[in-house]
């Protein structure tokens, strides 16, 4: 949709919950926005941020891929951006978006939203990727073991790949550098959205580190944007083990620090205590949007269709 009727849109996370949050919003709309985590340290993301001065291209390379245009040579280029080379080489692996990325960053003196809209343009994207913050950023939790026998109890652990393959739970997380530049397409965009979403997504490190962004925060603070949370469908391994819905709003509303929420997405096949959540979400004043928005095979994704039609009824959009 675009036009008048077109809800002017901000989607906030990473990687495969990102994705299909972009994949539903591009049903109601082109006035979309991605700003997506730049702090995975993981396979080609991880071994490019260590060898090069740029940005981790992972997630941006997903979401670009998310907003493809629907002609058959912009699919094409978006199944080309997501294929990962193969051999035994130095090259084995790497996606061939995240090099063509790379590439653009240098060609364009380390300017990764100009980056981002050269490829954007490329595939012909039906909205703008920018990233959340312009330097890479680390992230460091305090993780809790969940063995009563263990004698460190609490351990510091830094890196998005090891914060979720560390057994235990996490109980807070912070981004290094503590204040980092943000792009100011990236607060203009939430300045002028009409709806900002959180989720889905990893919680500790794709969702909850935008609100741990100086300048990402005071946006969203800021913004009169309707901001809407997607729960996720189930609590994730490393991360969320154990967590209800409830959990996740508790761990989240801990850093919202005048963030306003005013609703929140969930699936209603997913929710074991309905009234429970109802309760949780009129505590912090927002509206509970319940639907059946995972796949109908059961697989423990959101559908783009079904959570379309959920987001859309929460923008106002048709």
């Amino acid at each position: 949709m675009s036009g008048p009727l077109a809800p002017r849109v901000v989607a906030l996370g990473g990687g495969h919950g990102l994705s299909q949050a972009l994949a539903a919003w591009r049903r109601i709309t082109t006035e979309l926005t991605a700003v997506v985590t730049v702090a995975d340290d993981g396979g080609s993301s991880g071994r490019i941020r260590r060898e090069m001065p740029v940005l981790p291209p992972g997630d941006l390379r997903m979401a670009l891929a998310a907003l493809a245009g629907p002609a058959a040579r912009h699919q094409e280029l978006a199944v080309l951006l997501q294929h990962r080379l193969g051999g035994w080489g130095a090259l084995a692996g790497h996606p061939v978006g995240n090099l063509l990325l790379t590439g653009l960053m240098e060609v364009h003196g380390g300017d990764t939203c100009r980056a981002l809209d050269v490829l954007g343009e490329l595939v012909g994207a039906c909205g703008r990727v920018l990233p959340m913050a312009e330097v890479p950023l680390d992230l460091v939790a305090r993780v809790e073991s969940v063995d009563p026998d263990d004698p460190r109890r609490s351990r510091t652990i830094r890196g998005q790949v090891a914060i979720a393959s560390t057994p235990g739970r996490v109980r807070d997380i912070r981004v290094e550098p503590a204040d980092p530049a943000v792009a100011p397409e990236v607060t203009d965009a939430i300045a002028a959205a009409d709806v900002v979403t959180l989720g889905p997504g990893s919680w500790y490190t794709s969702v909850l580190p935008h609100l741990l962004v100086p300048q990402l925060h005071a946006a969203l603070a800021a913004t009169s944007a309707r901001v809407v949370v997607v729960l996720n469908l189930v609590p994730q391994a490393g991360e969320t083990d154990g967590f209800s819905p409830e959990q996740h709003l508790e761990v989240l509303s801990a850093h919202l620090d005048g963030v306003a929420v005013h609703a929140v997405v969930a699936d209603e096949h997913s929710v074991v205590d309905r009234r429970g959540l109802l309760s949780a979400v009129r505590g912090y004043g927002a509206e509970l949007i319940l639907a059946p928005v995972a796949e109908p095979d059961g697989a423990p994704r959101h559908d783009p269709a079904r959570l379309a039609a959920a987001l859309a009824a929460v923008a106002g959009a048709r």
